[in-house]
Order: structure tokens, then sequence, then C-alpha cells
């Protein structure tokens, strides 16, 4: 019986080369989800301050779901992560968000109103010392949202004029995973419970 070696080599150097185009391009399919996943999609942010304590705290790093906002609204409660323009560069905060597009926000007697009715929060929040700029109604335009930090004493949010009220174009995304204890933030209760566990 004969071989014929040439035919042989040559279907071996035609499986070799298509091996190599194909781990090739399996190469850069993913590259591209890894680009297109941290460009779109995922980001990491490590916490610096503690304007969001007990919630999160500094040095926490959680993950960021940039693609949350591209599939539904920003919901009250949400714990968003906010592109802020400073003096010198842009850094981002988180802030929870309180109010919608369209509503009145007024902060009186240490309390949150929103269309002039108590807002009935999930967890019991400390007195607001400082109404700041909502300690007369604010109404918010369209697209426009009303945040708070959690620590409500310690931080600057939506009352304070550097801050204002958040653009939706400034929402990067929803902060969705603490990876210290991989634990999804909207899932942190770090606060006593209120007596009024649904929010407005």
């Amino acid at each position: 019986m004969k071989y014929d070696f040439d035919l042989e080599e040559r279907k071996f150097s035609r499986q070799f080369i298509l091996k190599i185009m194909i781990t090739f391009v399996e190469a850069i399919i993913v590259v591209f989800v890894a680009f297109a996943i941290t460009r779109y999609g995922l980001e990491r942010m490590t916490v610096s301050g503690e304007y969001m304590s007990p919630t999160l705290k500094s040095g926490d790093t959680i993950l960021i779901n940039k693609l949350s906002y591209k599939l539904h609204k920003i919901r009250r409660n949400d714990v968003i992560v906010v592109k802020q323009t400073g003096s010198e560069h842009s850094y981002f905060t988180l802030e929870r968000v309180i109010g919608l597009p369209g509503e009145r926000v007024q902060i009186k007697e240490g309390q949150v109103y929103i269309n002039d009715k108590p807002l009935k929060e999930k967890l019991e929040f400390p007195l607001i010392e400082n109404g700041g700029m909502a300690a007369e109604a604010v109404t918010l335009d369209k697209n426009e949202y009303f945040v708070l930090g959690d620590n409500r004493n310690e931080c600057e949010d939506s009352r304070n004029a550097m801050v204002g009220n958040v653009q939706k174009k400034a929402v990067i995304g929803k902060a969705w995973i603490r990876m210290n204890s991989f634990t999804f933030v909207g899932m942190i209760n770090n606060f006593k419970q209120s007596d009024s566990s649904s929010s407005m």
C-alpha cells in the first residue's frame, strides 16, 4: 500500500494553518468582548470617603453596571454612579436617587417631601440637619434627578450648589455589586428598618 506523503503533509499544513487562524480569531473575539464589557458594560470603582456610609464605606470596591439604564429607567432608591465635573478634573461619586423627573422635592424639619408628601423610605435615615438648596421646594426638569448621600449630614449631594440636580447624561450606571463581600448593593441593609417599608 502506497502513501502520498506530500498529500498528507499538505493536509497537515492546511489543518495547522486553520487551527492558527481559528485561535487568532478567538483571541480577537475575547479581546473585543473584554473591551466591550469594560467600555460599555461593567466597570470597577473604589469608594473614596464616607458619604454613602454605612451602606458603602471608604475602600469598598464596587462593580458598576453601565448597561442597566439602557434597559430600564432610573428608579427611586437606586444607588447610582455620577460623573461630577470639578474645577480641575472629573470624578465619580455615589448617590441615592430620591426625586424623579417632574417631581417637586423639599426638605423640611429633617424630612424629605415629594410633591408635598413625606417620602416613606425603605430605610430609617437620620434626620437631615441642613436642607440646603432643597429647604425651598425644588422642581425637577425632564431628565433631572434629586440625589442624597446615605451619610446625610456628612456629604455633598443635590442640596449643594456644586452638585445640584443630576442630569441623566451624567449617570454612568448603577452601583451593582460590592466586591469585598460579593453582595448586591441593593440588598445591603446597614440601617434600621423603617416602619414604612415602601417608598413612593
